[in-house]
């Protein structure tokens, strides 16, 4: 209506669109798609398996580490394990994620990296105010009937996804955790097609709200003495789902859970809960105190940011950020902490820039892990423990808060991403540490080079330090001498090299014209007569 884009300009994108979509089968059957026919002990295979510990390892960056304090001895006694992050398989995925068969999540890293250690866990807080922290339901709470002789669910099985007929199999079950990827319960069932009831009774260990609910693919239903309390239906993401019920302790509530699998390939279903409890910030204290290394796991979770969700907390809105800053409740407790003395840690786990200023002052190391996958935990353990010497970079701005930001009410560039952005961000694009250190010294560079002509630059980086490691090596380009629109600054190249301690390697950018190239009104790229300005190094130069 206000003739902002063209029909034809549209269509260039919805064929764009429509073409990956085509190419990758998604309208076919799955019998003339070739993704479709890997087997999963393909997808699950040893070599993929280590492909996700590798680009974990890769993706970690090491913010901070005063006085060296990384890597930490493995021969330290006591560990205090701390955060809502620290044993959640969801935080290491992400969204729009496969599901692994295994999951490796800090707590289980540590704990597999320190055999010899005592290494104890304490949630802490949760990730935000009014947002639950869910675990299954463990067994110890669940009876087959009010006399709570038998522990369990009594469960049937069907061979079809209504609930219909007579049970194939009946069973007791312990509680409801169940993965059954693309396989079912027992051979004799359809793994796309079959359903499960559980009827039973949940003895509440404590009186007060409890959050309670589920996940399923592809549904399920959880009612409490008659009363449905959550039901859902996925089919290409299995999403949280919970309400809030009060709970009286030790009194015995009947419970019943329907699932259904309906053609999905990962079948699953949790029920899970959020006890209250009133004593956790007093709990990760005494844990943290009674310590030699306190390790806090932060930071935020699908469960607060991604697409089209319903989240009721404050700084989110359906999934979107309204503010960067780390959820108060976190930083509360990590104040709590500090004021120990204790040597401490704190790794973010977060798929987004965050704001933490409080804590860019006060803990000594900061590691950012972001989402890391299926062995984030081990990679995690890796680093901190000097198993694997970190070297990622961060690939965007960590701004000190959103008054850094400009509205993002327009396309123009002014003031937005590292390019144009002429504050001081709490950390820059392009920033990590290192174990070890790297000295550069410029090879070549031409004085002059005519206009069309490439400009080929070489430094040499050498490892000064005492640890083999990697460095990314980062080109940035700047224009000062043009008329034009223009960034303060443009990554135009980066290399990761490895290099022993000592060693020295001699590494090779070659700048095309259009990089050095400024965009006039028209929106059309203009090497301009004037000086380029080459910075290379392990970072961005220095304003």
């Amino acid at each position: 209506k206000q003739n902002l884009i063209t029909e034809a300009e549209l269509d260039v994108s919805v064929k764009r669109l429509l073409l990956a979509r085509f190419q990758l089968g998604m309208f076919d059957p799955d019998s003339e798609v070739k993704y479709a026919q890997i087997p999963i002990e393909v997808v699950d295979s040893e070599n993929h398996r280590v492909l996700a510990l590798q680009a974990a390892r890769k993706s970690m960056v090491l913010l901070k580490n005063d006085n060296n304090l990384l890597p930490f001895s493995k021969e330290v006694k006591k560990v205090a394990v701390i955060g809502p992050n620290a044993d959640d398989n969801e935080v290491l995925l992400g969204n729009y994620n496969g599901y692994p068969s295994k999951g490796i999540t800090p707590l289980k890293g540590i704990i597999e990296k320190l055999p010899h250690a005592e290494v104890a866990f304490a949630q802490g807080c949760t990730l935000a105010e009014k947002l639950p922290y869910f675990t299954v339901i463990p067994a110890d709470y669940f009876y087959t009937d009010k006399t709570l002789q038998t522990k369990g669910l009594n469960v049937e099985y069907f061979d079809n996804n209504k609930l219909e007929g007579i049970a194939k199999h009946t069973r007791v079950d312990d509680n409801i955790d169940f993965v059954w990827w693309n396989k079912a319960p027992f051979d004799d069932l359809n793994p796309e097609e079959f359903s499960i009831c559980w009827r039973g009774v949940l003895v509440p260990p404590v009186t007060g709200e409890y959050a309670i609910g589920g996940e399923a693919f592809t549904g399920y239903k959880l009612s409490v003495d008659g009363k449905v309390v959550t039901q859902g239906r996925d089919q290409h993401h299995a999403r949280k789902r919970y309400e809030y019920v009060q709970f009286e302790a030790g009194k015995p509530y009947e419970i019943e859970v329907e699932y259904v699998q309906d053609k999905t390939e990962y079948a699953h279903v949790k029920i899970l809960w959020d006890v209250p409890n009133p004593n956790l910030k007093q709990e990760a204290i005494d844990l943290a105190r009674n310590s030699d290394l306190v390790i806090l796991c932060m930071g935020l979770s699908p469960l607060l940011e991604g697409e089209e969700m319903k989240v009721n907390v404050e700084g989110f809105a359906g999934g979107d950020r309204l503010d960067i800053k780390l959820p108060a409740v976190q930083t509360e407790l990590m104040k709590e902490i500090q004021k120990l003395g204790k040597p401490t840690v704190l790794v973010l786990l977060n798929g987004s820039a965050l704001a933490f200023n409080w804590e860019a002052e006060n803990i000594s190391a900061i590691l950012e892990a972001w989402y890391p996958g299926q062995s984030g935990g081990t990679a995690i353990a890796d680093v901190i423990f000097g198993d694997y010497n970190p070297a990622g970079r961060l690939p965007v701005t960590f701004y000190k808060d959103v008054n850094q930001i400009p509205a993002f009410d327009n396309y123009d560039m002014q003031g937005k991403t590292y390019r144009y952005f002429e504050g001081k961000p709490l950390y820059e694009f392009g920033y990590g540490l290192s174990y070890t250190t790297f000295q550069y010294k410029l090879r070549t560079v031409p004085e002059s080079v005519k206009n069309g002509e490439d400009i080929s630059v070489s430094v040499d980086v050498t490892n000064t330090g005492n640890m083999d490691g990697d460095e990314v090596v980062q080109l940035y380009v700047s224009l000062p001498d043009s008329k034009l629109q223009k960034p303060i600054r443009a990554l135009q190249g980066f290399i990761r090299v490895h290099l022993k301690k000592g060693e020295t390697q001699t590494v090779k950018f070659t700048l095309k014209p259009h990089q050095i190239a400024a965009r006039n009104k028209e929106n059309i790229p203009v090497v301009e007569t004037g000086k380029v300005q080459v910075s290379i190094g392990g970072k961005q130069p220095d304003a």
